[in-house]
């Protein structure tokens, strides 16, 4: 909202400019200010500021800045009136005097009080996303989109330009890329992306933020970047809030809901959310190997039961004191099963089915404290983050072909009794100084540890070859491990204005430790230990010939460091012919990353123009290879590795335009290329060195129809194009999906439904030559429809207000999280 009211009163602040006067100002003067609530004492951003003759004729404006700021220039001389204008408030207006003496009045502090009688006129949420271009980022302020309502983030990012989410196994990607960083509410999570994707209603989702290269305020992890989710925390005045709910029906059908509320009163704002997501879903697919005629074919289906709830409030000490704190709340209850079946020449020759019973519980606690200094944007802020996840986790697998009496029967027909836990700490510390009128030094200091620990009692057995090809059965043995990584951070930016460019240069210094205990009941511990000190240079300069042109290139260094499921030596999961397991050995991947941007306003919106280029230096990938203790060699293992050092490059291209008052575009363009190096086989000591350039095309559109004041329909489609890596060919997949909504009670509700995937183009196709030739497919339940209803309710006092900069998560400059 905050930045479609930025766009909004950006195109007003164009049009009083374009009614200027064109006689030429003989002695110009400058007026400054800053703008705040009348209670709260809170900058107020994007408040219109008018100055007009006393006929009423426009003679100049503009708008304040994300602090409440304002600094607007070329006021002809002689006596003038100022008028600060703010949808919910009440208009202030004052004389000013511009002369030879005085031309530069400083207006002080303005101080606005709400305007009850414009309160019911206000939209609370757009229809839908807007994508606002940043100095260092690209906001996706989440809207009503019909196509992702009762969705999860998962399926959210899905419409987002440059994001990727594998459907099969939530995996994301970032501008092709799956190394990239997952925030939630600029902080960390104890839980994969994938699994936490799969956790947040869409409902629950303020705005994305895409930080594609980072600078060195914001940790380095992550080679693609950053992707951002804010969760809602509304600040309306008085008790405000809404309530979501629907059901979707594809093979099963699930539910879902969510409520936001606020209830704010003088200087202190209680706020809360809850989302809601369950039931079933459905997958199947296969795997098949020609040469030998042997075909795997799958079924998988999930009850899931998700639970999230966020709760705080922020006080406000007084004008330069704010103390603010949170928790989120994740439960997670998964019931899964399915089934492999392993057919040769027709013949079964293994069924097997497994359970899964997962119980995920995540807690989060976050405290911020932020003093304000005399001089404007001088600032200290100290924050305090801790998470901590339990898991734990039932797994049963069955042969069916096999009974008790076969020497082989606890190979395939086993119990998994897993613990997991893990926790988070996060500090730091950012310190803001604007040394001067064009200068600004930021710097900060940040710890982190991150704590996992896992136990696996199972009744496993193995087979085991001796040098002679013999084979025994014996006990796998059950298994645990501890890793832990502490980093000690430090970081320093400067940033300067040299009239129309900007400029900013700083460095992050980083002390990385981790280390990795793996135990194995008869086999000896195997362990991990890194201790790597590194320095992460970046660089911003962006360019601003005028109102309608912005130009920016950046440089940031990065680092993508082995996560535990990467390192962890000891069997991850494994089906009748596959395995999976990490590398103690791999080593972090090092990445240069060039980025170039240019923005156009344009008459009814925006075009984005970007390009990139990376220098990866140890790239992390995927490999697969046959499984050394097979001699039917029929079985292969899933691990990772690095390859030789590697490029990528891409272009990217979104516009966001209104063709008429009803018809509103948003679309997007993207072409990436990466080279990749590096060996199959890791058993064949002469494997041969394959060499790959990956090229990817994806396009997304979203059409937006307002029909009637009440009636609005959209219309999405999305392209994925062909991908190929190492080891793999994966064909393109596309979607199109609608939605319509109905405005009902006067505004306050409306009753949405969609449709997705009519054409049922989304599917994940691959094939390979190496280890083997084979070729599968894999399907989920893409094709749905869903019918829900939202419902606003409150006082409705100052919904226009804008969220304060920390409540965004957002800091000027580059700063961080």
């Amino acid at each position: 909202m905050k930045n479609l009211l930025l766009l909004v009163l950006f195109c007003f602040s164009i049009t009083l400019q374009a009614q200027l006067p064109k006689n030429k100002l003989l002695k110009p003067g400058t007026i400054s200010g800053k703008v705040v609530d009348k209670i709260s004492n809170e900058p107020l951003p994007y408040v219109n500021i008018v100055v007009r003759d006393f006929a009423k004729k426009i003679l100049t404006g503009g708008i304040t800045n994300e602090n409440g700021l304002f600094n607007i220039k070329d006021i002809p001389e002689g006596n003038s009136l100022v008028e600060v204008q703010f949808i919910g408030y009440k208009t202030f207006s004052t004389k000013i005097e511009i002369s030879n003496k005085n031309n530069k009045v400083d207006l002080g502090t303005i101080s606005l009080s709400e305007d009850s009688a414009q309160l019911n006129e206000i939209v609370v949420r757009a229809e839908t996303s807007q994508v606002v271009q940043k100095v260092d980022r690209k906001v996706i302020n989440v809207g009503k989109d019909l196509t992702a309502t009762g969705t999860t983030a998962s399926e959210l990012l899905n419409n987002v330009q440059s994001v990727s989410v594998d459907s099969q196994t939530g995996g994301i990607s970032l501008r092709g890329n799956d190394n990239v960083r997952v925030l939630v509410d600029g902080k960390p999570t104890n839980i994969s992306a994938a699994q936490l994707l799969k956790q947040i209603p869409s409902t629950s989702i303020k705005s994305i933020e895409l930080i594609t290269n980072p600078s060195a305020k914001y940790n380095p992890e992550g080679m693609s970047g950053i992707i951002n989710i804010i969760l809602n925390k509304n600040a309306n005045m008085g008790f405000n809030g809404s309530v979501d709910t629907g059901i979707t029906a594809g093979h099963y059908v699930r539910y879902n809901a969510s409520t936001n509320m606020n209830y704010k009163t003088g200087k202190v704002n209680f706020f809360g959310n809850y989302g809601y997501n369950g039931g079933n879903n459905y997958n199947y697919g296969f795997v098949n190997r020609p040469t030998v005629n042997r075909l795997q074919d799958f079924i998988f289906q999930n009850d899931n039961q998700s639970h999230l709830i966020k709760a705080g409030a922020d006080i406000y000490l007084d004008k330069k004191n704010t103390l603010s704190f949170y928790t989120t709340q994740n439960w997670f209850d998964g019931d899964g099963n399915g089934r492999t079946l392993v057919t040769e020449n027709g013949t079964t020759i293994s069924n097997a089915p497994n359970v899964q019973l997962q119980n995920n519980q995540t807690g989060a606690y976050n405290v911020n404290y932020k003093r304000e200094f005399e001089k404007e944007g001088h600032n200290l802020e100290f924050e305090a983050t801790y998470s901590n996840t339990r898991a734990p986790e039932d797994a049963e697998n069955k042969d069916l072909t096999k009974n008790s009496n076969d020497a082989d029967f606890k190979v395939l027909n086993f119990f998994n009794d897993i613990t997991n836990k893990s926790n988070n700490t996060l500090l730091n510390v950012d310190y803001t100084n604007p040394v001067s009128e064009k200068g600004k030094l930021e710097f900060g200091l940040e710890y982190r540890e991150d704590n996992t620990s896992n136990i696996n009692i199972t009744n496993q057995d193995e087979i085991v070859f001796d040098n002679q090809g013999n084979s025994t059965i014996q006990p796998l043995g059950n298994s645990d491990f501890d890793y832990g990584r502490k980093i000690y951070s430090a970081y320093a930016n400067y940033g300067h204005q040299f009239g129309k460019v900007t400029m900013q240069l700083g460095a992050r210094f980083e002390q990385f430790k981790a280390e990795g205990n793996f135990n194995r009941d008869g086999n000896p511990s195997e362990n991990v230990k890194q201790d790597i000190f590194s320095v992460y240079p970046s660089a911003f300069f962006t360019f601003n010939p005028s109102d309608k042109n912005q130009y920016q290139l950046s440089y940031s260094r990065r680092v993508d460091r082995p996560g535990i499921s990467q390192v962890n030596p000891i069997r991850e999961w494994s089906t009748p012919l596959i395995t999976s397991i990490g590398n103690a050995d791999l080593l972090p991947q090092f990445t240069n990353s060039f980025e170039a941007n240019y923005t156009r306003q344009i008459k009814n919106g925006s075009v984005t123009f970007g390009t990139f280029y990376r220098a990866i230096n140890d790239n992390i990938s995927r490999v697969t290879y046959k499984d050394p203790n097979d001699p039917s060699n029929v079985k292969q293992v899933l691990s990772w590795t690095n390859f030789e050092d590697t490029s990528a490059y891409g272009l990217e291209f979104s516009l966001n335009y209104k063709i008429a008052n009803w018809w509103r575009v948003n679309s997007s363009m993207d072409f990436y290329s990466q080279k990749q190096f590096g060996t199959v086989d890791l058993v064949n000591a002469n494997a041969q060195r394959i060499e790959v350039t990956n090229e990817v095309f994806n396009a997304r559109v979203s059409n937006n129809f307002k029909v009637s004041k009440r009636v609005n329909i959209q219309l999405f489609a999305m392209y994925r194009g062909p991908q190929e890596d190492i080891q793999w060919k994966t064909e393109n997949m596309w979607m199109v999906n609608t939605g319509a909504s109905l405005q009902v009670f006067d505004g306050k509700g409306s009753i949405n439904f969609r449709v997705n995937d009519i054409f049922r183009g989304m599917k994940f196709a691959f094939n390979s030559e190496n280890p083997f030739v084979q070729n599968g497919q894999f399907n989920w339940e893409s094709q749905t429809a869903y019918i829900g209803f939202n419902y606003r309710f409150g006082s409705g006092k100052n919904k226009a207000k804008q969220r304060r900069q920390r409540d965004d998560n957002i800091k000027e400059g580059g700063a961080g999280f």
